[in-house]
């Protein structure tokens, strides 16, 4: 049983974070709790505090249910899920999951259930950015979203070479998934960003952070092989890199389907408690500065009409940033306060 599995006492602050401060979890709610081998001190702790509350809550180890990696989300968790009122899925993934983590965020999408998505939640991340002042976190990304909802335009650069302007569509909405998480859009765990579907974005993105999905883990922190990312009317028109492999397997990723090298997300990260990139994309989107994703661009929450099987992360290091006239960060520090 989860409840008896030890797990390391510095766990206990981010736990309490995200069950208490995030998803505010009440004792007359229902909560899915998902995790796998790997992960299950992490959800030990989480359960820990889910007991706490008092609530009723199922827990499910993936490679009880199901073969890694995963074709489909085992039925048993999307059963429970529809009785649920919160869900968390803790997880190390594994490459071509992306399907099963949309059929369980379909659920969430449909139920509008508090959804705290924390993939790839390690250890490190638990003691770092779990341990965010989340209501501070939440207080700059509101005044960061009030901002980018009035702005036509947004520009970034970086002395990396960076320098990108991003038209915004005035369709296309703005959320703000700042680690307090509400039944109007789920987040991840840790939290602290603003996003959006943009317009269109032209540019230079050099990735000197770190790229996403499982390519995260294969490549690391890329400050001293650097991915350079040239963008025309949205679309990814050429990338190259010192480290070969990096460059040839982003690209076979961004041209899976016809919109997989399309910008889908421009989003500004806002979680002040994350002082460096790690080499874990679920962390260090949240860094702050700029990060943009090809592919999926989650329009069921934006209003994007067009979709992709793919979406992949890619995360830039110390930016200036303008909202039209007005710079908003300096070499990497907000100059707003939170």
């Amino acid at each position: 049983m989860l409840l008896e599995l030890t797990f390391p006492a510095e766990f206990a602050p981010g736990a309490r974070a995200a069950i208490g401060t995030c998803l505010r979890v009440e004792a007359a709610e229902k909560v899915t709790l998902i995790c796998d081998r790997e992960t299950a001190p992490i959800a030990a702790s989480l359960a820990q505090e889910l007991a706490v509350v008092g609530c009723r809550w199922n827990v499910f180890v993936l490679e009880d249910l199901a073969p890694r990696p995963l074709v489909d989300m085992p039925a048993e968790i999307l059963v429970d899920m529809e009785t649920s009122d919160v869900s968390i899925f803790a997880v190390q993934v594994q490459r071509n999951e992306l399907k099963s983590r949309m059929q369980m965020t379909e659920v969430v999408n449909r139920r509008r259930m508090r959804h705290a998505h924390m993939v790839n939640i390690t250890p490190q991340i638990m003691c770092e950015g779990m341990r965010a002042d989340y209501d501070r976190v939440d207080r700059l990304s509101q005044k960061m979203i009030e901002k980018a909802r009035q702005a036509r335009f947004i520009r970034a650069t970086t002395a990396a070479g960076t320098d990108i302007r991003a038209e915004m569509n005035p369709e296309y909405k703005w959320l703000k998934t700042s680690g307090i998480i509400s039944r109007d859009k789920w987040g991840n765990l840790p939290g602290g960003e603003i996003f959006t579907t943009p317009g269109e974005v032209n540019g230079v993105f050099v990735v000197d952070g770190v790229v996403g999905d499982y390519l995260c883990a294969q490549f690391g922190l890329l400050e001293s092989t650097p991915l350079t990312i040239e963008i025309r009317g949205n679309r990814m028109v050429g990338c190259s890199s010192e480290n070969q492999k990096l460059r040839d397997e982003f690209w076979a990723y961004t041209h899976t389907d016809e919109n997989s090298d399309r910008v889908g997300e421009f989003a500004i990260g806002t979680n002040i408690g994350v002082e460096r990139v790690i080499g874990n994309i679920l962390q260090d989107e949240k860094f702050p500065g700029i990060h943009i994703a090809f592919g999926n661009p989650y329009g069921e929450h934006t209003g994007a009409a067009w979709r992709s099987s793919t979406h992949i992360d890619v995360v830039g290091l110390r930016f200036n940033i303008w909202i039209e006239d007005e710079q908003i960060m300096r070499e990497g520090k907000f100059l707003i306060e939170a």
